[in-house]
């Protein structure tokens, strides 16, 4: 057992809480639904950047690479200050969505290096510009550019032209209760220049609401070391804390309490404001701060002279009072740094198949660690939002809430898994079952309760549905967290040796059972099993926005979300399957998600909910949303998109050993086929076996099977150079039009940023590669590999000649998406684009940005820069094709057996043999196309 496994071992056993502090710190709290007290529900402009620095948070906090306790109490973060600046840098800065010429954006460049699972060790880089950050420049230059023309970022500006600082920060646990930080200024320009350090201790606001609380306090310690400067912290939960600052730096205190005066003009309480140390630092205001050195906000200023090349470190320790203050800077302090970071090198050495190459190790560290950073503390009470914003007594007439009325019960104050730490401090259900692929691989016990959580009480809705995203909670999510759960439960189940945590299934099993039968209830308009659900997270990719009503009326029959409910009951049936090991009681369960899956299988291609249109398409080969107008008119509406390909994620294979295990279930299973032939005319038969006697249940047989993979593997239609397009590029010589009442809606393939304001213009499924789309085709084709074997071959690319196995086919898949991060043979990553400070300068080009989605044709990053949550499966992509072989699959092994951690039971398992082509899916340009 290495330390960190260690170190996740004793947290696990609750003998250490390792995981106690962590960056659980968003980038940003200005601008979200939690913070908007507005009457029409605008929250970017309820609570501006422009405000963040006066005004009091009331759920969350912000600060550039900080951590914080898990209950966010005490929060620890920079702020800098380059003399130049109008304002103290103490949050990111980006665009509020109407202000971006392609909705929000980040316009700063951070970059998460390192991360374990325990926070034991973490490393952030941050570039601060030395000439004063162009803020009015990024809006004026975005709100002048239309949405056919680039956004406008921060090196476009020319600003780093003049120098900049790299601030490097890392955080290193010497215990649960010790955090070691140092902070590493390297000056990146060609003179000397003077840097304002300002590490800012502060209490997240608890005391000013409607529920106050004891207020803490921060003070001036007084130490018997004279080099030492140190802020006593006392809160009455976490008790008495100590951060500890080298080189004896001046400190600034003031209260974390909103500047009214300035943000609203009334007269302040308190002379002493949130920007009382930016009022201080920048414009010299030396009563703004608090002589008498006590406050819930403080600084240590270091004020930094650096010249050009070299860098000065600050180094600060933060701990419980009990801790030594004069030997808080001792030998042991670089000891500690140097452990955990081989510490770091020997976890992710284990976890990293042999076969993988340095530069896929490193996209595979950074993914990893942009996850791990991304974990946030999110605080949401639903009920006392409303009563906030119409407290008992108010004047009748006020507005309501303009959403989230109906979730009233959620009460959400914990550690969650976010896709992102400034577009987002707020989660998407569907995004976090993603989340937890990866995060499995260096942390299940973490991944296991992240599900879980999404299904406790105060999240899940009495009627069954889960929490979608803030939002609007009662929108609709792909069920995918029933798979998630199974993927879970097999990499922890191979991480143990072989031993099943089959609390946690059984526990998953329950609850959604609740979220299937809403599904059933709320979205099969019309009991025949065809589905609908609204945009389903695919923002923008079909005719219409279909998350509002329909301009022609009438509804759509969404071959997504029938695909999605397919693929729900597979995974519920597999659950069902493992769990019947050891309770006889799951047995029942086999029936029943077959039967769904059959006649979902059966609506799909036969029934439909009334005459004419069917979602599948004999001619074309292909599934589509189907429109039934009021008058009973219905028109398939032949956009080739995800929405048609998500037919084939709907696959999956049962091994012979789970049915003889119930005889039972399954000659009930048998007597239901024969009673109800027609469901199985016209998909893979269950009753064929294939290798290994497996059965096969997938909505496709083998004939529409090998015609939407000509479509899925053609070059110019979905396969890109860098995964599978979100559309067809079909439609960018042919676009489709659908016309109603002279109006005509149009979809054309647009392979980076969107050119509709549809979902406020930011999101785009209309031609890019999107990674967890792409994760579980991957997924079907392994599983169609189980059953059909070396036998079944497709042409891929289509019409190259070249044949491949399907195994071959979701590797060449699997190499094309790491290929994104990868260098190429010219030492360029196609991520980065034509962006040649990213492809060349030595300072930046090895740092990686994990983006919401990529370029249909180049790999390009597009979207949200720092979007690492579902992006980050690339990890579990250059993991699992670095260890799985066509054996793996074949001989029905779940996950590759690197997978298992040291701390498991010791049994015997065989390294896996890498084969010959295995080198093709890591190095960049080697793959066989």
């Amino acid at each position: 057992m290495n330390a960190e496994q260690a170190r996740l071992a004793e947290a696990r056993d609750r003998q250490a809480p390792w995981r106690s502090w962590g960056p659980y710190l968003s980038e940003r709290q200005w601008g979200t639904v939690r913070e908007d007290y507005s009457p029409d529900g605008n929250a970017w402009a309820y609570f501006t950047h422009d405000q963040a620095r006066s005004r009091a948070y009331r759920w969350g906090e912000d600060g550039i690479g900080g951590v914080c306790d898990d209950r966010q109490r005490l929060c620890l973060a920079l702020a800098l200050w380059n003399g130049k600046d109008p304002i103290l840098k103490e949050r990111m800065f980006g665009l509020a969505n109407a202000e971006g010429n392609h909705g929000e954006d980040c316009k700063e460049y951070y970059f998460y290096l390192d991360a374990t699972p325990t926070h034991s060790y973490l490393k952030f880089l941050y570039k601060y510009p030395h000439e004063a950050y162009p803020y009015d420049d990024i809006v004026q230059t975005n709100a002048r550019r239309g949405r056919l023309e680039p956004e406008y970022e921060l090196l476009d500006t020319g600003v780093f032209g003049h120098g900049y600082w790299d601030v490097l920060v890392e955080y290193a646990k010497e215990s649960p209760d010790e955090l070691l930080v140092r902070i590493g200024v390297t000056n990146r320009g060609d003179r000397p220049a003077k840097l304002h350090l300002l590490p800012t201790l502060w209490f997240r606001n608890t005391w000013s609401w409607s529920q106050p609380e004891p207020r803490p306090v921060l003070r001036r310690a007084q130490l018997p070391s004279p080099g030492i400067s140190a802020v006593a912290a006392s809160h009455h939960e976490l008790g008495e804390w100590r951060l500890y600052c080298a080189d004896n730096p001046p400190l600034l205190f003031t209260e974390n309490e909103t500047n009214w005066k300035r943000c609203f003009g009334v007269g302040n309480a308190s002379p002493f404001v949130k920007d009382g140390i930016n009022d201080y630092v920048v414009h010299g205001r030396h009563e703004a701060v608090n002589p008498a050195q006590v406050g819930t906000k403080a600084s240590a200023h270091y004020l930094l002279e650096v010249g050009p090349g070299r860098t000065r470190v600050v180094r600060l320790r933060l701990s419980r009072a009990s801790a030594a203050g004069a030997e808080a800077f001792g030998p042991g302090f670089e000891k500690t740094f140097a452990a955990r970071r081989s510490e770091a090198d020997e976890f992710y050495e284990s976890i990293t198949p042999p076969s993988v190459g340095p530069d896929a190790s490193s996209v595979t560290r950074q993914a990893l660690a942009g996850m791990l950073w991304s974990k946030q503390f999110y605080y949401y009470d639903i009920s006392r939002w409303l009563r906030d914003r119409l407290p008992e007594g108010a004047p009748p007439g006020l507005p309501r809430a303009p959403r989230n009325t109906e979730w009233s019960h959620m009460v959400n104050a914990d550690i969650l898994s976010m896709p992102d730490k400034w577009e987002y401090p707020w989660y998407a259900a569907w995004d976090l079952a993603f989340h937890c692929i990866p995060l499995a691989a260096v942390d299940p016990d973490f991944a296991k309760q992240q599900i879980l959580l999404m299904l406790k009480e105060h999240y899940l809705h009495p009627s069954g549905q889960i929490p979608a995203y803030e939002w609007n909670f009662g929108d609709v999510n792909p069920p995918v967290h029933a798979w998630a759960a199974l993927y879970v439960y097999h990499i922890d189940r191979q991480g143990r040796g072989g031993v099943g945590d089959m609390a946690f299934l059984k526990s998953v099993f329950q609850k959604l059972l609740l979220n299937f039968t809403w599904w059933v209830n709320r979205k099969d308009r019309s009991g025949r099993n065809v589905f609908e659900g609204g945009f389903l997270g695919l923002d923008n990719i079909g005719v219409f926005d279909r998350s509002a009503p329909l301009p022609t009326g009438g509804h759509l029959e969404q071959a997504d979300g029938t695909a999605w409910m397919a693929f729900y009951s597979q995974s519920m049936l597999e659950i069902a399957l493992e769990l019947s090991r050891d309770d006889p009681v799951y047995e029942d369960y086999v029936l029943k998600f077959t039967g769904h899956f059959l006649a979902i299988a059966s609506a799909m291609d036969h029934m439909g909910t009334g005459g004419g249109e069917k979602m599948w398409d004999e001619e074309d080969g292909f599934f589509y949303d189907v429109l039934r107008t009021p008058d009973g008119q219905a028109t398939r509406l032949k956009v080739r998109s995800m929405v048609g390909l998500l037919s084939l994620c709907a696959t999956t294979v049962i091994p012979p050993e789970s049915l003889e295990r119930i005889p039972e279930a399954l000659d009930r299973v048998r007597w239901f086929l024969d009673r109800n032939p027609h469901l199985t005319a016209r998909i893979a038969s269950p009753r064929t076996p294939g290798v290994a006697g497996r059965r096969l249940l997938a909505l496709l047989n083998e004939d529409k099977l090998r015609r939407v993979l000509s479509v899925l593997l053609d070059e110019n239609e979905f396969l890109s150079p860098h995964g599978i397009r979100s559309l067809s590029r079909l439609h960018a010589d042919e676009p489709y039009a659908y016309v109603h009442d002279g109006q005509v809606f149009r979809v054309e393939y647009a392979p980076a940023e969107s050119t509709s304001g549809t979902f406020g213009g930011n999101s785009n499924w209309r031609g890019p590669v999107w990674m967890p789309v792409n994760v579980l085709l991957i997924r079907a084709l392994l599983k169609l590999y189980a059953f059909y074997g070396d036998d079944f071959k497709v042409e891929c690319p289509t019409g190259s000649g070249n044949q491949m196995t399907l195994f071959q086919v979701a590797g060449e898949i699997g190499n094309r998406l790491i290929s994104i991060f990868t260098r190429d043979a010219d030492g360029r990553r196609p991520v980065y684009g034509g962006n040649e400070v990213f492809q060349s300068d030595p300072h930046w080009r090895d740092h990686l940005l994990f983006y919401e989605y990529f370029h249909g044709d180049n790999g390009a990053g597009i979207g949200a820069s720092h979007q690492t949550g579902w992006t980050g499966l690339v990890a579990s992509l250059v993991q699992l094709f670095g260890a799985l072989t066509p054996d793996d699959v074949l001989n029905g092994q779940a996950v590759p057996a690197f997978y298992r951690r040291s701390d498991a039971p010791a049994v015997a398992v065989a390294p896996p043999a890498a084969p010959a082509w295995d080198q093709s899916l890591i190095v960049p340009g080697s793959a066989a196309r």
